[in-house]
């Protein structure tokens, strides 16, 4: 239970002060491995009985879960790891937070403060004494990497979390093993954290220069972007497409933040990558547009071929906004897209509502021959038709991603990746994250060969934990994506060929169903005996063509090139 049993009341144990600090901010879950240097924190943060253990096969796959289940339950998650060899085995996943605006908070057990103070010459160390190293590395890819003290302990804490909720990034915290059962005061814990509050006189003056630069326009284009997704603003983006004289287009990372049925939508916007010319011209041509949690990277502007000025529209951010280069800082993205929609509904005349676009169905997808071989061509349309409305479809970067990109996703979806960072191997363990956070949820994920090599390992505990997920493994041998670069014939592009129809059973799941298709008849069977199982998951492998790739694929590689 920790060092709480026979103390005095008023207070608690570090590790149990940062256990009810994460409890009340919505977590249930924590996920990493045990070492050495943090089993007594260990002891603390699980002994109150609040959050519950996800042990995982690696640090890396840790921090992916725990970016997964950020992005699903829409706000921090946690891992914990120890010192030296488990931090730096999850810096990568980290980092892959930092850049996609994802708060994670890395909770690390550290050696005892004497031995660091000592200069100790611990394992897992360098063996040189400095004991500030792997601080240091933390401090490049977090918002704020603290090591906490005994001596105001619970306000290291706080200030961390807030760091995390408040900026949508992740944080670090190392906790020395003394430290994690010293005692301190619990009164805080009374009261909850002050996130994500506005500054009332920025808002203020947002609102005036706002209600002037949309004047009286009778059309808005809003561009909506990821970080939407971070602060759960999905009901605000709805609201706005609601609006008369509003129309929305999404970044492709932002693909389902808007149903694409929805009349008021514009579809993707990729710069020339946008598959409708009608919709980057619309984008491109705004005026006025609105910027909604955007991030302008080269994968999501198509190679920077963007042809709006950011500095000519209304930007709104995690915790600022500009209106044409304007800045209002201290203005959280929640209350900036509120005063947006407040703004919109007090014009006046009115204006009238814009011509609705009714959105047709897509045609059924016939293969043109059912039983060739199985491409991108057919897979990506058959697997449209076989979605359910409210899916998350996982896809992980190179031709899943971009496979995805292509479909016209039902109602209710939603689109999981990592398009900024684009670690290949991220999507497997993030889906265990996910569907812990949404549990229930409809869940498939897809995932290339070489991608699935780097973290596999964790598909064992995902089916352990009773969860039904659909997983669609892509086999087209090696890095088809690299090949379409450069040099598709170089010993560097291959992978090992596994046998992957014996993995699930190997990875201590004998009783999941396992499937293989090769051709287009192949695939419409195995969906449909795997929609006929709903309460089972499934593995299907899925074999390609080696250089077979996504048309949106194909263009990013000549362009790279």
């Amino acid at each position: 239970m920790g060092a709480d049993t026979g103390a005095d009341p008023g207070t608690v144990s570090v590790g149990a002060y940062l256990a009810r600090r994460l409890e009340q901010l919505g977590l249930r879950h924590l996920f990493g491995l045990p070492g050495d240097f943090n089993l007594a924190l260990l002891d603390e943060l699980l002994g109150a009985g609040g959050l519950r253990w996800i042990g995982s096969s690696n640090e890396l796959n840790a921090g992916y879960c725990a970016d997964g289940h950020a992005r699903l339950r829409r706000g921090p998650a946690a891992l914990v790891t120890t010192f030296g060899v488990g931090e730096l085995s999850a810096v990568n996943a980290l980092a892959g937070s930092r850049a996609e605006d994802v708060p994670v908070v890395h909770v690390v057990g550290l050696p005892p403060t004497r031995a660091m103070a000592d200069g100790a010459l611990l394992h897992h160390s360098l063996a040189d004494g400095d004991f500030g190293r792997f601080v240091r590395v933390a401090a490049e890819v977090t918002a704020c990497a603290v090591v906490v003290r005994a001596q105001g302990a619970g306000t290291s804490v706080d200030q961390a979390l807030m760091t995390a909720v408040g900026s949508s990034q992740p944080v670090y915290l190392g906790i020395p093993s003394d430290v994690a059962t010293a005692r301190v005061s619990a009164a805080p814990l009374s009261r909850p954290l002050p996130v994500l509050r506005s500054d009332a006189g920025s808002a203020e003056e947002f609102r005036r220069a706002l209600a002037d630069f949309l004047g009286d326009s009778p059309e808005v284009t809003l561009l909506a972007g990821p970080r939407l997704h971070r602060r759960r603003l999905e009901h605000l983006v709805r609201a706005l497409a609601a609006q008369n004289g509003v129309r929305v287009a999404t970044q492709s990372a932002s693909k389902a933040m808007l149903d694409e049925s929805h009349p008021a939508t514009l579809g993707v916007y990729a710069g020339r990558f946008t598959r409708d010319p009608a919709t980057r011209r619309r984008v491109d041509e705004a005026s006025p547009l609105v910027l909604a949690g955007v991030v302008l990277t080269d994968f999501l502007t198509g190679s920077f071929t963007h042809a709006f000025d950011p500095e000519r529209a209304v930007d709104l951010q995690l915790d600022h906004a500009r209106i044409a280069g304007q800045a209002f800082y201290g203005l959280y993205l929640e209350e900036s897209l509120r005063i947006l929609e407040e703004v919109l509904e007090a014009r006046s005349p009115r204006p009238a509502p814009l011509p609705r676009q009714d959105v047709a169905p897509p045609a059924r997808h016939v293969p043109a021959d059912p039983d060739g071989p199985l491409t991108h061509a057919d897979l990506w349309p058959l697997l449209q038709q076989w979605l359910l409305p409210g899916t998350l479809l996982v896809a992980e970067a190179g031709t899943s991603f971009y496979g995805a990109l292509e479909v016209v996703l039902p109602d209710g979806c939603d689109l999981l990746g990592q398009p900024v960072w684009s670690s290949i191997g991220y999507t497997l363990p993030a889906t265990l994250g996910a569907m812990l956070a949404a549990p229930g949820r409809e869940t498939v994920l897809v995932i290339g060969d070489g991608s699935a090599q780097l973290t596999v390992q964790e598909l064992g505990r995902l089916l352990s934990l009773g969860l039904t997920p659909t997983v669609l493994l892509v086999n087209n041998s090696g890095y088809t994506v690299e090949r379409a670069i450069r040099s598709p014939e170089a010993p560097y592009q291959d992978v090992v060929e596994w046998d992957w129809t014996k993995l699930p059973a190997a990875l201590g799941a004998p009783h999941v169903p396992v499937h293989r298709a090769s051709t287009p008849a192949d695939l419409v069977e195995v969906l449909a005996k795997v929609r006929a199982d709903p309460d089972h998951a499934a593995f299907v492998e899925l074999v390609l063509p080696r250089d077979d790739a996504p048309e949106s694929l194909l263009q990013l590689a000549r362009s790279i090139r």
